[in-house]
């Protein structure tokens, strides 16, 4: 089951609106693929150059904010992002990226004790964060037994599929 998280870190300010990690431009493309080739292209159009699979953004508050657009979490999850640290969400993109199986953690001052590079381990349940790089441990809200169980599954439909096929 899904845990652990670790990657490098990338990290922005506040107010990282969802036309800033997918902008409304691209919205009429839909294969995850090409939807990955945009992620964060509103902020730094060097993300999707430098971003591995596992890498973890960092942020200051309210990351997310903006639209209810699903296409802000998709484009995180399919460019390979490992999680999102903030010290606070926009409520609906907190939301859909959880349904859409991409962790994302409530982790209070982690954006002032980041810098881009580092290398950050994340321990979903327990919420413990480990800046590898510094030696520095922040403790984010841990996610519940349910919501690690969604995001194990790849998100909420795919949980909820096999959910049904176990039922018949």
């Amino acid at each position: 089951m899904l845990k652990i998280v670790k990657g490098k870190a990338f990290v922005y300010g506040a107010n990282i609106d969802t036309d800033q990690i997918y902008p409304g431009r691209f919205l009429d493309q839909t294969d995850p693929e090409a939807v990955a080739r945009h992620a964060m292209e509103g902020i730094d159009p060097d993300f999707v150059r430098e971003v591995t699979p596992g890498d973890i953004i960092v942020a200051s508050t309210n990351f997310g904010c903006g639209s209810s657009r699903e296409h802000a979490a998709v484009t995180l999850k399919a460019a390979g992002v490992g999680a999102v640290l903030a010290d606070s969400f926009g409520r609906i993109f907190f939301r859909n990226a959880i349904n859409l199986g991409l962790p994302v953690l409530v982790c209070p001052d982690i954006h002032s004790r980041t810098k881009r590079g580092d290398i950050l381990t994340v321990d979903l349940a327990t919420g413990q964060v480990r800046n590898e790089t510094r030696g520095l441990v922040a403790r984010a809200e841990p996610l519940s037994d349910y919501i690690i169980s969604i995001l194990a599954s790849g998100g909420i439909k795919p949980m909820i599929r096999r959910s049904l096929a176990h039922e018949s």
